[in-house]
């Protein structure tokens, strides 16, 4: 089950995840190309603060979204290292839902007392579809931006 959890967290069905946010500059994570109401940047973060609620409980996070607050106040990072920190938590995060995945009584466990009936697996199924979106708004921002380049794959196609 484990190959099942890092295809749709990590490698999977679309570029891994790692490529699609690697070689950016800080401009280009900042930008809000055309008609875009969200940068890449504001994209990731979105995403993070999200994983942090499901995958960690995080009360700040959380509270966030209470208050309506799913985005960063700005559309660029502070700097290259807040940028590639932000990245980093993206990529451990999802590395943390695949290892809690190997656990299959945790993710037929319920999830918790507010959704009876609602299991551990459910959550990660809908984390794994939530950043999907997610990320390909980040591959579409790219394409805008003209910093997309494809993966070729093992055949040499695109």
């Amino acid at each position: 089950m484990a190959d099942v959890w890092r295809f749709l967290f990590l490698d999977g069905e679309f570029a891994p995840r790692a490529f699609i946010l690697a070689g950016l500059t800080l401009e280009q994570v900042g930008s809000r190309p055309g008609a875009a109401t969200h940068s890449i940047y504001e994209e990731l973060w979105h995403t993070v603060d999200w994983q942090k609620i499901v995958l960690e409980r995080d009360e700040l996070a959380l509270q966030h979204w209470e208050e309506n607050v799913s985005f960063p106040p700005g559309p660029a990072p502070e700097n290259e290292a807040a940028w590639q920190e932000l990245v980093e938590s993206f990529l451990a995060l999802s590395e943390r839902a695949v290892e809690l995945a190997q656990d299959e009584a945790w993710l037929q466990s319920e999830e918790g007392a507010d959704n009876p009936g609602f299991t551990w697996r459910n959550a990660l199924e809908q984390l794994a579809v939530h950043n999907a979106y997610h990320l390909g708004k980040i591959v579409m921002l790219r394409q805008f931006l003209g910093c997309w380049k494809p993966r070729l794959t093992h055949d040499g196609s695109q």
